[in-house]
Order: structure tokens, then C-alpha cells, then sequence
């Protein structure tokens, strides 16, 4: 039987605010949690332009998603580069993302893996599950499965879903580690118990063949189940998106 191998990266933003400085002291908390972005954006970009990371970082969000400001990848990949170079951890995350997708600048794997792995290094849980899928792929680093492992493994002993899943499908296909089904099922279950529909499937196939588990088809349906639920809500959000849309 020929195992299917699917390791999967992060491609969303990191959008934790961290404020660092005492500019931020009179910022009215509800501003931006009333998504009010536009009330706050002089004051983002004052301190941006003064050298405070947290609001470079801020800015580049803003830039990302059009928020108070146009959309604008590149003036976005511009203020997470301030960010990063000051140190800023999800800013370095975020910089290698826009690499790896190409959004603002070139697509540059090269470049993606070297902003992921300052993140990683300084403890972002989603660089070091992205930066493992690159060692796997051979994509801007050399192909190498035990790096990837080990950028798997810090990350889903800190509960990071997608790297939980990724080291499954390591120790199911005996990548990078002894091929183990006891193994596996651990790091699916683990995965699956935080809502990875893809764990959950797979954990639901685990039970019907009785690999790494005894076989139990009342488990098998029970993660089958939860995987079902979980596309059905997907495709009700993406039809309720649509719908705002067309309005």
C-alpha cells in the first residue's frame, strides 16, 4: 500500500501585537479591536518612522490586509523588513512568508528559509513547522529529513497542531525516523485533538486498519465524524463569505 505523504506549511500572517514601547501607553485599546485601524494609523506610523518595532511590525499587518490604510504587499514586506532586522520574531516569520509566497517581493525560497529560521531560532512555533516542510522539500536549504525533524518535533512539543501532523506523517512514512505506527497515531491523535481534519481523517483510518491501535470501527467513526463536521463548517463559512460578498 503506498502511503500518502502531505506534510503541511503555515501560510497565514502572524497577527500578534506585541507593544514595546511607551509610545503605545495612550493607545485606546478599542480602537483596534473595533477594527477602527484608520483612527490609529498616524500613530502607528509616527512610531513606525521613529524606530519602534512593534509598530513596523503593525504597519506591515495593516499593509497585508488593507486595514486603515490600502492593500499593499510591497509597503507591507517594507515595514516587516524594519521589524525584523530590529529582531522583531513574528516579523521575521511573516518576512519569510512573503517570500515563500511571493507576495510583495520575488518568490525567494532561499530568502523564505533564512527569515524562517531567525523566527524559529527565536522560538516561533509556525517558522519551525514551516522550516522543517522546507527541509523536506529540498526548497531553499538542502534536503535534509533529520533537520526537519528536529524543526517538527520543538514545535509539536509546544502543541503546534501542524507540526504535530507533520511529525505523524513522518514516523507513519519513516521519514527522517524509524518507520512507527504507534508513533504516528500518538502525534495524530495529538494534532486531531486540536481540530486538524486531516489528523482526524487519517486517525480514522488508523482505527479501521488497526495500525499503531487496536482495531475499533467506534473510533474509526467517531474521528471520521469529527473530520466530516469540520469540512462541513468550512464549506458553510467559505458559502457565508460569499455571500457577503455578492452583498
Amino acid at each position: 500500500m503506498t502511503r500518502l505523504m502531505h506534510f503541511v506549511p503555515r501560510y497565514t500572517l502572524c497577527l500578534l501585537i506585541l507593544v514595546s514601547s511607551a509610545a503605545w501607553a495612550d493607545v485606546d485599546k478599542n480602537v483596534v479591536a473595533e477594527n477602527k485601524y484608520s483612527a490609529a494609523t498616524q500613530l502607528f506610523m509616527t512610531s513606525a518612522e521613529h524606530g519602534d518595532a512593534a509598530a513596523q511590525y503593525r504597519l506591515g499587518v495593516m499593509y497585508t490586509y488593507g486595514q486603515g490604510v490600502p492593500q499593499d504587499d510591497y509597503e507591507a514586506v517594507k515595514w516587516f523588513r524594519r521589524a525584523a532586522k530590529q529582531g522583531h520574531v513574528q516579523a521575521e516569520y511573516n518576512l519569510g512568508l512573503k517570500y515563500a509566497n511571493g507576495e510583495g517581493v520575488a518568490q525567494d525560497y532561499k530568502e523564505a528559509a533564512n527569515w524562517y529560521r531567525l523566527a524559529a531560532e527565536h522560538g516561533n512555533i509556525a517558522a519551525q513547522s514551516n522550516l522543517g516542510v522546507m527541509c523536506i522539500n529540498g526548497q531553499g536549504v538542502p534536503q535534509d529529513n533529520k533537520e526537519a525533524i528536529k524543526w517538527f518535533r520543538l514545535a509539536a512539543e509546544q502543541g503546534y497542531a501542524e507540526a504535530q501532523f507533520n511529525l505523524a506523517v513522518s514516523y507513519e512514512n519513516g521519514v527522517g525516523v524509524p518507520q512507527d505506527d504507534k508513533e504516528a497515531v500518538k502525534w495524530y491523535r495529538l494534532a486531531a485533538e486540536q481540530g486538524d481534519g486531516d489528523a482526524q481523517q487519517i486517525l480514522g483510518v488508523m482505527y479501521v486498519n488497526g495500525r499503531g491501535v487496536s482495531q475499533d470501527d467506534n473510533e474509526a467513526v467517531k474521528w471520521y465524524r469529527l473530520a466530516a463536521e469540520r469540512d462541513d463548517l468550512a464549506i458553510h463559512n467559505e458559502h457565508h463569505d460569499n455571500q457577503a460578498i455578492i452583498k
